[in-house]
């Protein structure tokens, strides 16, 4: 069922979890998501990078989750992740995603402030809501390196909510895209960005995450989280085995990634308490 994120995720904060953002290329995907999501009576956010709409289509990838969630007997919402201009994220807008991300966190303070107070204003005049992020993660979507990683700092993360009213604010403690090696982060600095902010937190690049560092990042203050990597990586895998098995059936092929990331999707939503809460 159609839901809005502003009321998803604030019941996630006033809760004590969090509620899994799982990005989507195709149908397949899609369709484990909202699947794994019906089963376990969770709450869901179904995302898509620009990557993903300049692979699959705006329209095309807009209809398929639109399509699914709407016939979905959960709440779930379909959000587009990394918005990295003005123009990307009015296209969403106008098609009709009801949650978008701006990402100028690469943009000094002033100039991330702008795009972002930009960006604000259209969406709220759609009844849209905006995530964006302050501080920057140094491995960007796709564990693709944008330039160096900067801390979120505590007092500019809440004159940024200040002077930008975004429903929902990114944050950089240590986390990252890809999945790195000895991914961590660092729960003091979340304290105390959470002792300033009291809009819903996000973290990104959580799938290097241990399940520990999941569970005290929901416990100060995070109620988003997204995960994408281990849904590629699920998704690779599970090509490569059923290949061995039906080499001339696609359709098998792609049966066993949804399977697989069914899996994948189910295992997070338990690990950040968010099932039942549907």
């Amino acid at each position: 069922m159609i839901s809005r994120s502003q009321e998803i995720l604030q019941k996630a904060q006033k809760g004590g979890y969090a509620v899994g953002a799982f990005n989507t290329n195709n149908l397949e995907i899609t369709q484990a998501i909202i699947e794994a999501a019906e089963e376990l009576k969770a709450p869901v956010i179904i995302q898509t990078t620009p990557s993903a709409i300049e692979y699959a289509g705006l329209e095309e990838i807009y209809t398929i989750v639109w399509t699914a969630i709407v016939n979905s007997k959960i709440p779930a919402v379909l959000h587009l992740d990394h918005g990295k201009d003005y123009e990307i994220v009015k296209r969403a807008i106008d098609i009709g995603y009801p949650s978008v991300m701006i990402d100028a966190s690469i943009l000094n303070f002033e100039e991330n402030v702008h795009l972002v107070q930009r960006v604000v204003a259209y969406a709220h005049q759609h009844g849209v809501a905006v995530e964006s992020e302050i501080g920057a993660i140094g491995l960007g979507e796709e564990g693709v390196r944008e330039g160096s990683t900067l801390y979120t700092d505590p007092a500019q993360a809440a004159e940024f909510v200040r002077l930008t009213k975004v429903d929902s604010l990114g944050v950089s403690i240590g986390n990252a895209h890809g999945a790195p090696a000895r991914e961590k982060i660092n729960i003091e600095l979340l304290k105390k960005i959470k002792s300033k902010v009291d809009i819903p937190l996000v973290l990104h690049g959580c799938s290097g995450l241990s399940v520990t560092d999941l569970h005290q990042a929901i416990k100060n203050g995070i109620c988003k989280i997204n995960i994408d990597t281990n849904i590629r990586k699920a998704s690779i895998d599970a090509m490569r085995e059923e290949l061995k098995q039906n080499p001339n059936d696609y359709r098998a092929v792609l049966g066993e990634v949804k399977e697989k990331v069914k899996g994948v999707v189910k295992r997070y939503i338990k690990i950040l308490g968010s099932d039942s809460k549907g």
